[in-house]
């Protein structure tokens, strides 16, 4: 019966070393980031609780220049964030001091929905780091629209990221938060 169980023993430890196991890498053991753009406030509050759920490393997008009052002001089609919707090809500099992009597993991203989509500043993080082959979910905030024309654009414009569906997260609990969470495993 020991050299049984002495056998045994072996031979998990021999398929461990070897890096075979019977666990297979679940979302739980994915390294994750939680990257948010803010213009006010608001997608930042989600942001971090949704850091505190998955134990993630929390990132802020920052533009290189600021957003002000003005600039944020979509009742003015020459404001910056009017002009940067209209021109989708626009891409808002941002600060490139992200650390050791390419070790993130799941990549969640928030902002705030702009014109019934994702902010351009957006585009410019996921060209700035690529994300090519890595999984990655929107989570957004909004005064009434959904998050599901950024889902769709998103998903054809960069194909070589594994997308899944995003979700809008307006006035959700720690408890929404972990349930929507669980929900993608």
């Amino acid at each position: 019966m020991k050299k049984f169980l002495f056998t045994i023993f072996a031979m998990a430890i021999t398929l461990t070393a070897c890096g075979q196991s019977n666990n297979k890498n679940t979302e739980d053991d994915m390294k994750t980031l939680v990257a948010y753009f803010s213009a006010t406030g608001t997608t930042e509050a989600v942001a971090k609780d949704l850091a505190a759920v998955t134990g993630g490393t929390l990132y802020e997008i920052k533009p290189e220049v600021k957003y002000t009052a003005e600039d944020l002001d979509w009742t003015v089609k020459t404001s910056r964030s009017s002009v940067e919707m209209q021109d989708r090809n626009s891409r808002p500099a941002i600060m490139k001091d992200l650390k050791d992009a390419d070790s993130y597993d799941l990549i969640y991203i928030g902002f705030p929905v702009w014109w019934y989509t994702a902010p351009t500043i957006i585009n410019s993080f996921i060209e700035t780091y690529g994300f090519k082959g890595k999984t990655v979910i929107f989570f957004a905030t909004s005064g009434g629209s959904s998050i599901d024309k950024a889902n769709t654009e998103f998903k054809a414009q960069y194909p070589e990221i594994h997308w899944k569906a995003g979700k809008t997260l307006n006035r959700a609990s720690i408890t929404d938060i972990k349930a929507w969470v669980d929900s993608l495993r």
